[in-house]
């Protein structure tokens, strides 16, 4: 993986346990789509913010999407609860789980990988 395919997303300590998400965009299948990433069990994973059920934004409040036990990220809309380290739906109404944008984390950084089929925006 090249350095150029590494996109800064934010600092290590942006993102607290169980706690809100940073957001951002990436190009998926041909359109801008938000996207987030959230720490949890020490690790950070992001994924496209689009339920499985009906592709619909998903967090409850701007950048909120675990469970009042830091658990389970939740559809707002459906219901649906997904297992934060994999993305696969654990309840609810889902047709299969998460996309996954993969992220790395480097010196107190966080950073999304452009990858097939992961682009960034042009501007």
């Amino acid at each position: 993986m090249s350095g150029s395919d590494l996109h800064p997303l934010c600092n290590s300590k942006d993102l607290a346990e169980g706690g809100v998400a940073v957001p951002f965009d990436v190009m998926h299948a041909g359109q801008t789509c938000r996207a987030f990433a959230v720490r949890f069990r020490g690790e950070v994973h992001a994924y496209l913010n689009r339920c499985s059920h009906v592709a619909m934004e998903m967090d409850w409040q701007p950048n909120r999407f675990f469970d009042d036990s830091g658990q389970w990220l939740l559809c707002s809309t459906h219901g649906a609860a997904y297992d934060p380290a994999t993305g696969a739906c654990r309840g609810g109404p889902c047709r299969g789980g998460l996309v996954p944008v993969p992220v790395v984390e480097r010196e107190n950084v966080v950073y999304w990988q452009a990858q097939y089929p992961f682009a960034p925006l042009a501007f």
